[in-house]
């Protein structure tokens, strides 16, 4: 059996390793054809979050970026809803007995999952219906495409619980999703923003019924996994850090990259099919 901390050094060494074989602890875990699926598995309860399965989504997407069969990944919940948030009961009970520092630590370690997410190189198609508030919103926030139903209820419902909106960069991700005015009320009022009302402010990417969800984000996810992989994860890269660049940076880093991908033989394929009248066959290199 092998967990995420398993695979610490070989991302010490720097090797690539496949994750396939991954056993997961606190969530479910699969793995085909370079396309992972990651399922938040507490039904029950509407697939909340503990400390534990915290830790284990940030040392799992951390080490993908080190994956050698993993080229894209769902993030899903189990039993008709994403994820109710932190447990009220593991989580937030115990919050409130302990210290600044300790708390301070952990509000680290939660960030520490939006960043392990937003630097692994493979896109990550959230599947949304249900319940999806507080963390839960943060992960389908985090996420780089979202699919939803219409009858899906996203809420950041912090304030609600006394705290402030700014969560898991929060503030800084979702005006960037759906603009500052709207990103603003969800965060100031905690409201539930319905599927439709979703999709419109452009949260969602699409809706889908509920019975057809996870078949056509697996599709989505297999369609990503066509294209040049290695591109796309060039592609992530670049969204995520030109954020803070000024437009004349964001040229030259993005010559860079560009020249990077000309290097690929991906990219070769694609100009021979195109001289050959065919479709390129992409391979991730």
């Amino acid at each position: 059996m092998s967990t995420a901390h398993d695979l610490d050094p070989a991302l010490a060494r720097g090797n690539r390793r496949p994750m396939a074989p991954y056993t997961a602890q606190h969530v479910l875990w699969a793995c085909q054809d370079g396309v992972a699926t990651i399922t938040l598995n507490r039904p029950e309860r509407k697939n909340p979050l503990t400390f534990d399965s915290y830790a284990e989504l940030r040392d799992l997407f951390h080490a993908l970026r080190l994956a050698s069969d993993v080229h894209v990944v769902v993030l899903q919940g189990a039993g008709g809803n994403f994820s109710s948030g932190g447990d009220v009961h593991e989580i937030i009970g115990p919050l409130v007995k302990l210290p600044a520092p300790e708390l301070l630590m952990f509000t680290r370690m939660t960030g520490d999952v939006v960043k392990a997410m937003r630097t692994c190189p493979q896109p990550i198609v959230a599947a949304i219906d249900g319940v999806c508030a507080g963390a839960g919103a943060i992960l389908a926030m985090a996420s780089d495409l979202r699919l939803g139903t219409a009858r899906s209820k996203t809420a950041f419902l912090f304030n609600r619980v006394g705290l402030a909106g700014c969560d898991m960069a929060a503030c800084a991700i979702l005006p960037r999703l759906i603009g500052q005015g709207r990103a603003s009320e969800l965060l100031y009022t905690g409201r539930v923003m319905g599927g439709e009302e979703a999709e419109r402010w452009g949260f969602f990417n699409r809706l889908c019924s509920p019975e057809d969800l996870q078949a056509q984000a697996l599709t989505l996810a297999q369609a990503l996994r066509a294209g040049p992989t290695f591109a796309n994860g060039i592609t992530k890269t670049m969204l995520h850090q030109e954020w803070s660049m000024t437009i004349e940076q964001a040229l030259e880093a993005e010559a860079q990259a560009q020249a990077l991908c000309m290097l690929t033989q991906d990219y070769t394929r694609a100009y021979e099919a195109f001289v050959q009248r065919q479709k390129p066959v992409f391979q991730g290199n």
